[in-house]
């Protein structure tokens, strides 16, 4: 496990864009599915006939299945309104503490909160969120990441998640294939999009050299590969190193696997989820890469 390159694929979920239902919107689908399943077990009980009762069964358990789904979809929906409120509190903090705790420190809260948009939850897959895709529009999907060995071009690890920034998931990933093969790869190649610092030092630590290109820096003036006044070690490492011509003759073996796995994913039909859920959703991305590295071993069987 030398050199290992990875790579996110938005996949869309098993749910509908119109699926998705605000908070306030998601108490009245409750109130209604438990009137409703009120209603149904009333039924039930006057009912003498058998084939009535099968059917009364039938629209029973389907009622039940709404309900539960609206649930869960509660549950999203207060989490994210709770993560909202966490976010408005530590934006009100740095905003008093820019400005001495004046007044003017707390008029900023209030318009962030005015800004402040309901949370929303599909009722049909509750872990599905709307990301953009590779196409610039905008779907519920799972955001799947494959990590490949450079040389063989074999998937060696895949995570999924319901987050569509790929920022912050180079060290979990990373953690990942020090679980499954008892170490870490020598280098770790990835886009920009995941060039978190905290990440690069903390996989710098641990012995692991990145190859993600150095961001752009507002500053035209300054030489982004340049250590910047503050800089861990690990991250003034990684801009040195990025600026050199190895790094770059490195980090072209990128593209050439992490982008050719997803692509053949994509070919293979990796397009949409038939099943909702992160659990059965990652089980189908494991699918797809045991189909990926059985073609893996085939080509490199007949070399």
């Amino acid at each position: 496990l030398e050199q290992i390159a990875q790579d996110g694929v938005r996949v869309r979920a098993g749910a509908g864009a119109a699926s998705f239902r605000r908070h306030s919107t998601l108490q009245e689908c409750r109130e209604n599915a438990e009137q409703a399943l009120r209603g149904l077990y009333a039924e039930t009980r006057s009912d003498t006939e058998a084939s009535k009762r099968r059917r009364e069964a039938a629209r029973r358990r389907a009622a039940e299945d709404r309900e539960r789904r609206v649930l869960e979809a509660l549950q999203v929906t207060e989490k994210l309104h709770a993560e909202q409120q966490e976010k408005a509190r530590k934006a009100a903090e740095r905003a008093a503490g820019k400005d001495g705790g004046g007044a003017a420190g707390h008029d900023e809260p209030k318009k962030e909160q005015g800004k402040e948009k309901e949370p929303r939850a599909s009722t049909t897959d509750a872990d599905a969120r709307v990301m953009k895709m590779a196409d610039g529009g905008f779907r519920p999907a799972f955001n799947v990441q494959f990590a490949s060995d450079t040389r063989s071009g074999a998937i060696t690890a895949v995570s999924l998640d319901n987050i569509g920034s790929d920022m912050g998931k180079m060290a979990p990933m990373n953690g990942l294939l020090e679980a499954r093969y008892g170490q870490r790869p020598d280098q770790h190649l990835a886009d920009g999009g995941y060039a978190k610092l905290d990440d690069i030092e903390a996989l710098s630590s641990l012995g692991v050299e990145t190859y993600v290109p150095v961001p752009k820096p507002k500053d035209s003036g300054r030489d982004r590969h340049a250590p910047q006044a503050g800089d861990a070690p690990g991250i003034a490492a990684w801009r040195e190193r990025m600026g050199t011509d190895g790094a770059k003759e490195i980090y072209k073996k990128r593209a050439a696997t992490a982008e050719c796995a997803n692509a053949q994913a994509r070919n293979r039909g990796l397009t949409q989820f038939a099943v909702r859920g992160m659990e059965k959703a990652k089980a189908v991305a494991l699918w797809y890469a045991l189909a990926h590295n059985m073609a893996c071993t085939w080509r490199l069987a007949w070399a």
